[in-house]
């Protein structure tokens, strides 16, 4: 499963990786394991980004693979978002 995570996470924010310092991922359950429900599986990525203060986004999902792809596609708009808005400024 940590293979899963890495190359989710390396392809798709792949052409940040020279200006992302580190990246923090949490996963967890938000209902438990004796509770069942939609959307209880929790991802927050923190990237930490040279000359920007820390970027954070977290999906909710039914399991841990979608909740992971669905906080990383979410980082990617944001980092596309801020580097767009540095380049304009």
């Amino acid at each position: 499963m940590e293979n899963y995570f890495s190359e989710v996470l390396t392809t798709t924010l792949k052409r940040f990786e020279d200006k992302i310092t580190s990246i923090e991922v949490h996963v967890s359950d938000e209902n438990s394991g004796d509770k069942g429900g939609l959307d209880d599986k929790r991802c927050l990525i923190e990237a930490r980004v040279n000359g920007m203060a820390p970027q954070a986004v977290s999906h909710n999902a039914p399991s841990v693979e979608l909740a992971i792809k669905g906080a990383t596609d979410k980082m990617k708009k944001v980092l596309d978002h801020a580097f767009d808005k540095m380049r304009t400024h």
